[in-house]
């Protein structure tokens, strides 16, 4: 799909006249392409690398599987200093060199300790993209649009996860023992795409008034994205940081007025891993094999994980802004139910890879309509404008954390050899669907709904 009939089809869908706004927001989001992509891509990479260095389950896990992981939590932890000091556009950048010096690294690590430094950084860009791209998505959008475009992110995350997927299979057999060398190495090319397209777009107008206030650069980019009332937008994000006073240290951050928030970033962003999505997308492979699919056709089916996950984005997409960010994670969460009880049946009962995988397909469209689609748009949109940053760091660390430790712990409990459920891991899929269903309870108890509130009104409606 060309690049500008994709901003055709998201003007229609947002009734939007505006090609600067849709385009600088497509361009940002594809931090989430390259984050999808390298977080997948391991996959296939994995029993290879295992094959090659013969390191022990703790040793793989941690260092091998999960070390991109343990970067993105420091990148999100830190990655909300220089997006506030700096800017977002600035950070971007940085972002996208990361990714690409990651990627030659990985591919031509000799060793298992110069492997695991470059994909530790790469996981460093991706906890900072997490932080920075959302952000500056939010704060170029309208209360109209900042659900689609933000969701914009989440979808280019699954469109990176297809293509991960694909480039595996077809790179298998291609370099016989170095195939993945090829896997982990490709993914330099979109890095360099995408940073040289971050040259041109502006800085977000919210922290040109915020942190710098720059009021004349901040009404020519509000010009640029086709605000109507430059002047009322002004003043409304002006007085919004007045009445937050702002933050200078931690404590100001973890102060009574922010607990509401910081409670509703940390729950979304627990549940989002504890539903299990990680430990499928980065063990699909050897999942699937467990259900009886040879190595090859693991892989393929890996394929249509993804293309459920896609395919599932964009109805998500479609909803956000119609149903709203409660509705969806509502819809999600009785998907995950369902869809998780049936696969842990399914290797209980044995009853073969097409049932289970069925089931697997469910999981993976139940995530892409409910957390999927919410989660990077919910946390960047219930921070005020003076901490938003350190907001979305907060999520994003929270969310890499229980990601890293998940992935960190699987061959603990999946490995062949000496895994606790090696023989048949049904119980971890109990798990998962138990804590879904404290998710449901949450939702229905806990989750406001953001739908078409505009940032400075949803500041004052969670403090």
């Amino acid at each position: 799909m060309s690049w500008s009939l994709l901003i055709l089809l998201f003007q229609e869908r947002l009734h939007m006249n505006n090609n600067k706004l849709l385009r600088w927001s497509i361009v940002v989001a594809l931090a989430g392409f390259i984050f999808g992509f390298d977080t997948v891509v391991i996959s296939g990479a994995n029993q290879p690398i295992k094959e090659l260095w013969h390191t022990s389950p703790l040793f793989h896990g941690f260092f091998i599987m999960s070390m991109a992981l343990w970067g993105t939590v420091v990148g999100a932890l830190f990655g909300g200093i220089p997006t506030e000091k700096y800017g977002r556009k600035k950070v971007l950048l940085w972002v996208g060199i990361l990714f690409a010096v990651s990627a030659f690294g990985s591919a031509l690590a000799n060793d298992p300790y110069v492997f695991s430094f470059f994909r530790f950084m790469g996981g460093v860009g991706i906890g900072v993209s997490s932080v920075v791209a959302p952000i500056y998505i939010s704060e170029i959008s309208t209360p109209k649009t900042r659900g689609t475009l933000g969701a914009l992110y989440q979808f280019n995350i699954v469109f990176g996860i297809l293509v991960a997927f694909l480039s595996n299979y077809f790179l298998q057999g291609v370099g016989g023992a170095n195939d993945w060398r090829w896997m982990l190495g490709v993914l330099a090319v979109p890095s360099i795409i995408y940073t040289a397209l971050v040259f041109g777009i502006s800085e977000s107008p919210r922290w040109l008034i915020s942190h710098k206030n720059d009021l004349p650069a901040a009404r020519a980019v509000l010009e640029e994205i086709g605000v109507e009332d430059i002047e009322g937008e002004v003043a409304s994000i002006m007085m919004a940081n007045q009445t937050d006073g702002g933050i200078g240290k931690a404590a100001d951050f973890f102060s009574s007025k922010h607990k509401k928030v910081i409670y509703l970033a940390f729950m979304i962003a627990f549940f989002n891993q504890v539903s299990g999505i990680n430990f499928i997308l980065y063990y699909a492979p050897e999942i699937l094999e467990k259900a009886g699919l040879a190595a090859k056709e693991s892989l393929f089916n890996s394929i249509a994980i993804g293309g459920t996950n896609l395919v599932f984005t964009f109805v998500g997409l479609y909803l956000i802004d119609r149903l709203g960010r409660k509705t969806l994670l509502l819809i999600g969460s009785l998907g995950y139910i369902f869809s998780l009880s049936m696969v842990a049946y399914a290797f209980y009962a044995g009853t073969g890879p097409v049932f289970l995988m069925s089931f697997l397909l469910l999981f993976i469209a139940a995530h892409a309509v409910g957390q999927g689609a919410v989660i990077w748009v919910f946390i960047s949109e219930i921070f005020p404008n003076k901490i938003r940053s350190a907001g979305q760091s907060f999520g994003a660390s929270v969310h890499w954390v229980f990601a890293a430790l998940i992935t960190l712990i699987t061959p603990v409990f999946l490995d062949s050899e000496n895994g606790i459920f090696k023989d048949n891991p049904w119980p971890i899929f109990v798990f998962f669907a138990a804590m879904m269903v404290l998710q449901l309870v949450w939702v229905l108890t806990s989750m406001p709904e953001t739908k078409g509130v505009s940032l400075e009104d949803l500041e004052k409606q969670l403090q």
